[in-house]
């Protein structure tokens, strides 16, 4: 592999990456800052709802109040396959989301497991997703609390 192609894969992982670390700092910003206009979403896999195509700003603000709503999240990465042709490239990763309603409580903790396979696009000299597939291979623990802290979290966005 050549230097400059294996800097493109780099620039590619470094792009999804940023999708965990938007969201586990809640840093909004940042997270909008990854997507292209319009991005594909396809989480059926985990909420058994139909693929959709929405503008970036409209997913960030969907999921804003869940992860306002939990007390912390870690996603966490790795094995990641990138192929880069052109202004477009594909990179599949294993992931593990664990999600926290209430940091001290065992019973209020829900983690995930699988991998995402995104599409990017090349846009000013960036990369940006503009589609994300969730596959989930496992669940484990409370899933209840996914809905609890997203009621949580729009509250607390309305109150703010």
């Amino acid at each position: 592999m050549r230097a400059d192609e294996a800097m493109e894969q780099i620039a590619v992982c470094e792009t999804v990456y940023r999708y965990a670390l938007g969201i586990d700092t809640r840093d909004w910003t940042l997270y909008r800052s990854i997507f292209a206009d319009e991005v594909d979403i396809d989480f059926s896999s985990y909420n058994g709802r139909a693929a959709s195509r929405m503008k970036a700003d409209d997913w960030v603000a969907q999921v804003r109040p869940l992860f306002t709503g939990l007390a912390a999240t870690q996603h966490s990465m790795s094995n990641p396959i990138v192929t880069v042709s052109g202004d477009r490239a594909t990179c599949q990763m294993y992931m593990q989301a664990a999600h926290a309603l209430d940091h001290g409580d065992d019973d209020n903790w829900f983690t995930i497991g699988g991998y995402y396979d995104d599409r990017l696009v090349r846009f000013h000299g960036r990369w940006r997703i503009d589609a994300v597939t969730l596959t989930v291979l496992w669940r484990r623990g409370r899933e209840p609390i996914m809905a609890i802290a997203s009621e949580r979290g729009t509250a607390m966005i309305r109150d703010a």
